[in-house]
């Protein structure tokens, strides 16, 4: 199993997706012996799991059912076990199209965090590529080398444990792009442009609060960084629904019954078009936002290196 090469089976060792519905599911380790317990009853890895299709229902202990997905960074953003704040998909997927990022391409990173990025960044850059992040905190860095080993990507991944703003990203003149998620990135931007190849580089610095954003705009005016320009990405979801509502009398029906003798009590102009205008209703589907939703999650900057 690899987060970048689609396996058929299941197999011992893999890291797996049980999806009960769009809002409940989770990842598993694969192993022999093991039981997972859902609200279906117990999936039994040994007999359940391993040697079975990914994409296969599986039927629990209770009678219930549950799917068994292969991992991806999308569901690995959806699931993954948060050690910080992460990147959601909404923010991900203009990162790696405004960075120009393709498969080959060097990427340095920082900071590690949980691997939500990290994951997607393998993915796009592989399978000739390589991913260098940084990760100031030593248990993170530790954590997030055995992730990357137990998903089959350890080979396009370098993980160093040190402080960027101090050591850079321990790489010269090689990166295409450069992505920084530091409480102060501003502190970064030099070992980022000694990171970045000779010309035409990209780099992007994700910050909650504006002021992060006018100090690191400032740095990369400074340091000789063009076309910069800030972003801020809102998702807004919409709960699609059937509405009824009933049809309003603008009066005309009435008058034009008064005027004909129509008789809206009688059972043989039940029928009729003005009878449901008078007393009917209309069903249709409507879009309207989710009450609560998630209004900001950071400023995203980019700039190219001259």
């Amino acid at each position: 199993m690899s987060f970048v090469e689609y396996g058929d089976t299941i197999k011992d060792g893999d890291t797996a997706i049980v999806f009960l519905g769009h809002e409940s599911m989770f990842p598993v380790k694969v192993q022999h012996g093991t039981v997972t317990q859902t609200k279906y009853g117990v999936i039994r890895h040994s007999t359940d799991l391993i040697g079975k299709k990914y994409g296969s229902k599986v039927t629990c202990s209770k009678g219930g059912w549950v799917f068994i997905l292969h991992p991806t960074p999308e569901l690995w953003t959806m699931n993954l076990p948060h050690r910080t704040q992460i990147l959601y998909s909404t923010d991900i997927s203009i990162i790696t199209m405004m960075l120009e990022l393709k498969p080959g391409s060097i990427v340095c990173e920082s900071g590690t965090g949980s691997g939500s990025l990290s994951h997607a960044l393998i993915r796009t850059v592989a399978p000739t590529g390589h991913l260098y992040t940084v990760e100031f905190h030593q248990q993170r860095a530790e954590k997030a080398r055995e992730e990357f080993r137990e998903h089959g990507v350890e080979h396009l991944v370098t993980v160093t444990n040190q402080d960027v703003c101090k050591n850079g990203f321990g790489v010269s003149n090689i990166a295409d792009a450069v992505f920084l998620d530091i409480p102060s990135p501003w502190e970064a931007i030099g070992h980022a442009k000694s990171a970045l190849k000779a010309e035409g580089g990209r780099i992007c610095s994700f910050s909650p609060c504006i002021e992060q954003v006018q100090r690191t705009c400032l740095a990369m005016e400074e340091y000789g960084f063009t076309e910069i320009n800030t972003l801020e990405i809102l998702l807004r979801v919409y709960n699609v629904r059937t509405v009824s509502l009933q049809i309003p009398d603008l009066g005309k029906a009435a008058e034009d019954n008064s005027s004909t003798g129509f008789d809206s009590s009688n059972p043989s102009h039940q029928g009729s078009p003005c009878a449901n205008l008078q007393q009917g209703t209309v069903q249709f589907k409507s879009g309207v936002p989710l009450r609560e939703v998630v209004g900001h999650t950071g400023y995203l900057t980019f700039a190219t290196k001259s």
